[in-house]
């Protein structure tokens, strides 16, 4: 049997072999802790549960949901957005419901890139952003995010013949896998770069409001009416010119399983993504939008209250790393560690996480599952309590 050869890019996973080292940690008796995947455990707020729960009850939720069925989601999406960057948009035109953040990046390749069109890529990135290009046949130029230029792509670095082939360029920030945050003034020169060299700029933004500094990123002055530590890439385009942005309420709102996201930007990128929509799935249930109102409109402690978590096991997590002598960083945002490997590991990151999970039961992500660049590193979630991280470091301690 024969597949597309599109296929071939994606047969390569290294998160497929760390849940092959998993199995193999807790078949053999490891009590596992694992730090592998950025899937909060902290629940969905009450209220939000509670507006799906009402809703699994009303027969008119049942069928199928097309996009004009979606309006009242379009609409808080907007007005939460209006709030907190201070940048008009249309519910009609330039907001656009998916299921899950990942949905969108994943599938806009497919309505802005020919066969052998490149896009610009983050390495280290978040892998779903490769995938999409290859499925849409596309080559991927990836640009190297380095510690000394604070994970920060140089654009001046990307070769003339490449930029003559390229389509698109992704960022995301706050990052994942680094943990890197972006101030204004890079994201003005993102859009002035894609501007002068025709390029469509894809913002991936799941981690906007998990943020640890006390103060706004960059010049506030720049950026009126904003409410947002970190800045928005439409408010370096206000006037959406080539800019699109993906939003999701898995980490905000802890709504990770309900695959819950929306894009916002340019109306013809909204349109050419909706397209692509239409072709491939409806909407999700009616309720889990129902739901997302509620968190989008509704009481903002939970946003709050999930920073301060994140906040206190990021302190206790790098204090019990700095014990250990292995010296990270303190991320300013996410639910991250991005810690370079000690020596003999440094440049093997898959064997470093395949025999601690075997030998401990701690899994955590090889950096180079996230791109070449991701090499000598390895991330670590934070999805369990402190006591339970001080114990994943004990645990590394004695492997090491």
């Amino acid at each position: 049997m024969e597949f597309a050869k599109r296929l071939q890019p994606l047969q390569s996973n290294v998160f497929a072999e760390m849940d092959k080292a998993k199995a193999k940690a807790l078949a053999a008796g490891r009590r596992l802790i694992d730090l592998s995947l950025g899937s909060a455990d902290l629940p969905a707020p009450s209220h939000v549960v509670d507006a799906i729960a009402q809703s699994l009850y009303d027969h008119s939720t049942h069928g199928y949901l097309l996009f004009h069925g979606t309006q009242a989601f379009r609409q808080a999406a907007a007005q939460w957005y209006e709030q907190k960057f201070g940048i008009a948009v249309d519910p009609e035109t330039e907001v656009l419901p998916l299921i899950g953040s990942q949905e969108g990046t994943a599938h806009l390749p497919l309505a802005v890139l020919n066969p052998g069109d490149f896009a610009l890529l983050l390495d280290p990135g978040y892998p779903s952003h490769a995938g999409g290009v290859y499925l849409a046949s596309g080559q991927i130029y990836p640009m190297p995010l380095r510690a000394e230029n604070d994970f920060l792509p140089v654009f001046a670095d990307i070769p003339a013949p490449v930029l003559a082939q390229a389509r698109m360029m992704v960022l995301s920030y706050p990052h994942n896998p680094t943990s890197a945050i972006a101030p204004f003034s890079f994201f003005k020169e993102a859009v002035a770069f894609c501007q002068q060299h025709n390029l469509i700029l894809v913002h991936d933004f799941p981690y906007v409001d998990l943020v640890f500094e006390e103060k706004e990123i960059g010049n506030s002055r720049e950026i009126p009416n904003r409410k947002s530590l970190v800045p928005s890439i439409l408010q370096a385009d206000p006037e959406k010119t080539v800019s699109i942005e993906f939003f999701t309420l898995s980490k905000s709102y802890n709504m990770g399983g309900f695959r819950i996201g929306y894009a916002i930007g340019n109306p013809k990128l909204i349109n050419a993504l909706r397209q692509v929509k239409a072709a491939v799935d409806f909407n999700q249930y009616r309720g889990i939008l129902n739901g997302a109102i509620a968190a989008l409109v509704g009481p903002q402690d939970i946003v709050k209250t999930s920073v301060e978590k994140f906040r206190q096991r990021r302190d206790a997590f790098v204090n019990a790393l700095h014990r250990i002598d292995w010296h990270v960083p303190i991320p300013k945002a996410t639910m991250y560690v991005w810690a370079k490997l000690p020596e003999p590991w440094s440049q093997n990151s898959m064997e470093f996480c395949t025999q601690l999970v075997e030998n401990t039961g701690v899994a955590i992500s090889p950096g180079a599952g996230f791109g070449k660049f991701g090499e000598g590193y390895v991330r670590f979630a934070l999805v369990h309590e402190p006591p339970i991280l001080e114990t994943a470091v004990s645990r590394i301690a004695e492997f090491l």
